[in-house]
């Protein structure tokens, strides 16, 4: 007779299920026949709701739930199936796209068989529930939960990056500082879940998620159980992952907060040494040993561990759950402590030493509040807390991509804008997001995530990142913030805040910047704060869209693309004053400088939609292309006064100050901002050009070539690295600075060889380099560039005396251009030309502006037609006078001259020994790096002829220093008077 059929024993509870069933009715543990033999090995997953992304193994086969969905097929009309990423017990995980908001997800199924079950169903539910609690950079994203054709579902985030199982398997085992950058995001994750009353309950690496930027999201919260829920979980049942349990789950107790730090440690522990702590034959066994004592200590199997991490690792297995780290806030501390290398000097061993340790700040921390306490009854409460507050120090922070996880793209570099504005209020902060990253002398990458973000910090000497996420709540919008140190990555704050539509979600990134800000250590009140809030989000989202959009295109050189978004924000929002300042930066930068004037203007009659630090911003601009540089200077003054960490108003400042000749002012600003930003390129080169200017070549040469290590494709760079070298007459060197220049700029590299070539009297040579030059630059539509080199040609076809030719390129130079300079310079050719009437009528309309410079110059040209016509006691006193208002190199090399004129020798030696003194402003003779070193040489000709006039011995000096320029060219008309005089 043949025997009854047996029950089916569950390998994990031991219940006796129906003959031919493959799950357990009590625990939902899927093993497979019922006829199989079940071994399970330390890594088997036990539970129902584990390992998604991996097939469930148990017996050495995988589970295959039948219903699975086709590849291609439409979900709900809304999702289209991709790709299977995996199976397990309760059903499959596919990558899907949803097309109502284009954007990638992993679509998690429930298997048909089990969708009928109400106990499998509220558990899917309070997956759901719980996990959606939780909003965090570290932590998988529920979206949403549906129903369609009978199929359960529920939509999640879709990371791309490896789980840290298979990572292991490839790399079997981690250095410290790699496992620690990961093992910190698990914490922050935990630490997220726990605050919502989560515990995760199987942590393993399967269920840890590695993007290849290198963040770390945990995934699979499935089993987690809500500490203030009942009557899910039973105490008694199992769930987990056998390799990776705490003790107390081993014997079927609650699961609480230091369970998950328990399996983190076991984790770590396999990291660093590459094997499980607890190697045993048999799951039960393994689980066995961790409720008898601690393992092995890593240091034990791979020395190298440093001691600190190693007392970490077995605090976390402590077999008592109240001898392990109570938080994963404290657990990531001691991780943060260990990078900074403070922990290294605070841990000792064995393991209890750590706890006594923390009792000991303990108790340092209450003395300090009783010694508070006493000095505030000594000394009176009221007077103890209205002492000042100190100056919180520079603080320069860089802001990451948004995570735009709600498909729309006007969020997609709208938000890191707003941002940066909001984050600029505390006075103390500049911050910058991917679009100032060329400012930084770095390229950006193509995602500026946290992890690149944190690595440009760390390379620039920033001290802060920023990092933001947008996701959608049905109708609202939830945006969280995050700002880490960038060396250790210490989390300083997270803050989170919900839009309820929209068109609040500025508002909300202006509310959680605040919130960053105080944790920064800003002590902004809350009303005003509030009025930049509303005065931030004045415009439109779709104008400040385009307008970021215009920022990154702006940052990365295309200005005419720049340009286009900036007018397209401006037709959005007529009121939008930052954008008609942006538009005046890519005016500026494309060289149509009348263009970038007008739109300064315009933007100063919206300055009222500005923040207080934009608008000393706007209108210190505005003073820049109008060239008020007093007017400047101030605003830039008070701005620092109220803002004395802004980088960008010292450098401003000191570009200023150079056009008021005060060199030494300027390089005190730029260093200050050097101070803050060590590592900025820009800095870099604006202290190498003032160096120069101000004839201290040899730092001029140490900055340029600091500016080249920075950014070696820095156009600046190299024409610093130029200006240096003629500084010091090194004409090869600065020859050469230049060719390499041509490979990035060549407008600026032509203008710059062609002064060389004048400068050493190759007239020809530098004619035919700047008419191609010019005619290059006109097509190029860079007018501005075109008419400096029109103007360097009417200068060298004066020193040709070709008076024809040089009328005709000044004409072509003010056809391009209304810049002061250009007048000026068209005006001293005309009056070198004998072309009085031109120009008294340009010396007419410069001495009619309101600016002190085109005043100087206008008494400059009329100078020198007094000098032209013979009149040169008239020509000492307009020079003179053109000195008083602006001390220029022109000026005195103008005023030698005259002097000269005069007979007055050595008033006339005096001033070309100044000069000489002052060759530095020789090369940009209006300092704004235009070439303009070919003006030195006749400097040395007038010089001979005063001290030939004095009847100095060493006259003839002079001229031969003269002939050792321009004597190899032999194209100079004066050289044969020069050899002459020279007694050649």
């Amino acid at each position: 007779m043949e025997a009854p059929a047996k029950g089916l024993e569950c390998p994990l509870c031991h219940h006796s299920n129906p003959p031919g069933s493959s799950r357990c009715t009590a625990c939902d543990t899927w093993f497979g026949s019922p006829d199989a033999t079940v071994a399970m090995d330390a890594n088997a997953t036990i539970a129902i709701d584990t390992n998604w992304s991996r097939a469930t193994q148990v017996q050495g086969t995988f589970a295959n739930p039948a219903g699975s969905l086709q590849v291609g097929s439409l979900l709900a009309d809304r999702y289209e199936i991709l790709k299977l990423l995996g199976e397990g017990g309760m059903g499959a995980v596919y990558k899907a796209r949803d097309r109502e908001l284009d954007r990638l997800v992993a679509l998690k199924v429930i298997r048909p068989e089990l969708a009928g079950n109400p106990s499998i169903l509220q558990r899917f539910k309070q997956e759901l529930i719980l996990a959606r609690k939780i909003t965090h950079r570290n932590i998988i994203r529920i979206f949403d939960l549906g129903v369609a054709e009978g199929v359960r579902f529920i939509t999640m985030e879709f990371v791309e990056g490896q789980d840290l199982a298979s990572l292991l398997e490839e790399r079997q085992k981690y250095t410290a500082e790699d496992a620690v950058k990961v093992l910190c995001q698990v914490c922050a994750a935990l630490e997220a879940a726990h605050a919502e009353g989560v515990v995760h309950r199987d942590l393993k690496p399967q269920n840890i998620m590695i993007e290849p930027a290198g963040r770390v999201c945990v995934m699979d919260f499935g089993l987690a159980r809500s500490m203030e829920a009942t009557g899910m979980t039973q105490a008694g049942t199992l769930m987990g992952t056998p390799a990776y349990m705490s003790p107390e789950q081993a014997k079927g107790l609650p699961a609480d907060e230091p369970s998950d730090l328990f399996s983190l440690g076991i984790i770590f522990y396999q990291m660093l040494t590459g094997a499980l702590p607890y190697k045993a034959d048999t799951a039960l066994a393994s689980l066995l040993l961790r409720t008898q004592g601690p393992p092995p200590p890593p240091i034990q199997i791979e020395p190298t561990i440093p001691q600190p991490l190693n007392d970490i690792i077995l605090k976390s297995l402590a077999m008592n759950p109240q001898d392990r780290y109570q938080s994963a806030a404290a657990m990531n501390q001691d991780l943060r402590d260990w990078q900074e290398g403070t922990l290294a000097r605070a841990i000792v061993t064995p393991p209890m030493a750590m706890m006594a340790e923390s009792k000991t700040k303990k108790w340092i921390s209450i003395a300090l509040a009783c010694a508070l306490a006493v000095m505030a009854g000594v000394y009176g409460l009221d007077r103890w807390r209205n002492r000042p507050v100190a100056p919180v120090k520079p603080m320069t922070v860089i802001i990451a991509d948004f995570n735009n996880h709600t498909g729309d793209p006007v969020f997609s570099g709208t938000l890191e804008s707003t941002l940066k504005l909001a984050m600029e209020g505390a006075s103390f902060i500049s911050a910058y997001d991917r679009t100032r990253m060329r400012d930084l002398g770095v390229k950006a990458p193509a995602t500026l995530d946290e992890s690149a973000a944190q690595g440009v910090a760390v390379s620039q000497g920033l001290n802060v990142v920023v990092s933001g996420a947008l996701d959608r709540r049905g109708s609202d919008y939830q945006l969280s913030l995050r700002a880490i140190q960038a060396v250790t990555g210490k989390v300083i704050a997270n803050a989170d805040e919900t839009a309820s539509s929209k068109d609040q979600v500025l508002f909300a990134v202006t509310k959680l910047a605040g919130t960053v800000r105080k944790a920064l250590g800003d002590a902004t009140s809350e009303s005003a704060q509030r009025f930049a809030m509303e005065t931030l989000t004045a415009a439109s989202l779709e104008a400040v869209h385009e307008y970021a959009v215009a920022l990154d295109a702006l940052s990365s050189g295309k200005n005419d693309e720049a340009l286009r978004h900036f007018s397209q924000a401006v037709d959005l929002d007529m009121n939008f004053g930052l954008a008609y300042a942006g538009m005046s930066a890519a005016a500026h930068n494309l060289g149509q400088q009348q263009d970038a004037e007008k739109y300064a203007k315009q933007a100063i009659t919206h300055i009222d939609h500005m923040t207080e630090r934009e608008r000393f911003r706007t209108r210190a601009s505005l003073y820049i292309r109008i060239g008020d540089q007093q007017k400047c200077v101030e605003e830039y003054g008070e701005l620092l006064t109220r803002y004395p960490s802004d980088t960008g108003a010292y450098n401003n400042s000191g570009l200023c100050l150079t056009q008021l000749r005060n060199i030494s002012k300027a390089l005190e600003q730029v260093r200050r901002a050097e101070e803050i930003l060590p590592k900025r390129a820009m800095y870099h080169v604006n202290l190498s050009l003032y160096s120069s200017y101000g004839g201290d070549f040899p730092t001029a040469t140490k900055e340029a070539a600091e500016v080249l290590k920075l950014n070696p494709g820095y156009a600046s760079g190299f024409q610093a690295e130029a200006f240096a070298s003629l500084g010091q007459e090194q004409l090869a060197q600065a020859a050469d600075a230049y060719q390499k220049l041509e490979k990035v700029s060549t407008s600026d590299a032509a203008i710059g060889l062609a002064d060389l070539a004048v400068y050493e009297g190759r007239f020809r040579d530098a004619v035919a380099m700047l008419q191609k030059g010019a005619a290059a630059d006109k097509e190029a539509h860079r007018p501005d560039a075109a008419a400096d080199k029109f103007a360097l040609l009417a200068y060298t076809q004066i020193l040709r005396q070709q008076k024809g030719p040089a009328v005709d390129a000044a004409k072509s130079a003010l056809e391009l251009s209304n810049a002061v300079k250009t007048r000026f310079v068209a005006a001293q050719t005309f009056a070198a030309a004998g072309d009085d009437a031109r120009a008294q009528e340009l010396a007419t309309g410069l001495g009619s502006e309101v600016q002190t410079e085109p005043q100087a110059y206008a008494k400059l040209i009329q100078g020198e037609i007094a000098l032209r016509t013979g009149d040169g006691r008239r020509a000492v006193q307009l020079f003179t006078e053109a000195n008083n208002l602006l001390d220029t190199w022109i000026g005195r090399f103008d005023l030698g001259r005259a002097y000269l004129e005069t007979g007055s020798f050595t008033e006339a030696d005096s001033e070309f020994d100044r000069c000489l003194k002052r060759r530095g402003e020789a090369l940009a003779l209006f300092l704004d790096e235009v070439p303009t070193y070919s003006y030195l040489p006749p400097v040395y000709y007038y010089q001979g002829r005063a001290r030939e006039g004095m009847k100095s011995t060493g006259f003839a000096e002079s001229y031969r220093r003269y002939l050792s320029i321009r004597g190899k060219a032999s194209e100079d008309p004066l050289l044969a008077e020069v050899r002459r005089r020279a007694g050649q």
